[in-house]
């Protein structure tokens, strides 16, 4: 089976979404547009690729959060914070949820959604600091 990540959309069915973990499946289904909508996250969804085959609605089998935060340098371990600048905090990229749908358990789809973020996270990189 092949799989397409995109950003989170209206379009997109989430209340038949299970992964296991109440506290993910609820925060999926109930918050994550809002989240979107408030620029708390962005939200990218993992989608079961069609076969050429008409899909009324795509099947969300995944999904992962984005956000930037702040790290104070204290909260580091001590070998990485020698190497920053002394400053107040650290911009860093939050990976603070992902979760794959039960049903593609054991086919890659939270490999792919971790690769996708952390690709994500390195391409703003060349835009933003």
């Amino acid at each position: 089976m092949k799989f397409v990540i995109e950003p989170l959309g209206k379009h997109h069915d989430r209340a038949g979404f299970s992964c296991g973990q109440p506290d993910l499946d609820s925060w999926f289904q109930l918050r994550a547009g809002q989240d979107e909508k408030r620029n708390v996250a962005r939200v990218f969804v993992a989608l079961e690729k069609g076969t050429g085959e008409a899909i009324p609605s795509p099947v969300v089998v995944g999904f992962y959060s984005l956000s930037s935060l702040s790290l104070a340098p204290d909260h580091l371990p001590d070998d990485v914070a020698r190497k920053l600048p002394r400053y107040e905090t650290i911009p860093a990229a939050l990976i603070g949820r992902l979760a794959r749908d039960q049903r593609v358990r054991g086919q890659g789809v939270g490999e792919l959604l971790l690769a996708d973020a952390i690709r994500r996270v390195l391409g703003a990189t060349r835009s933003i600091a």
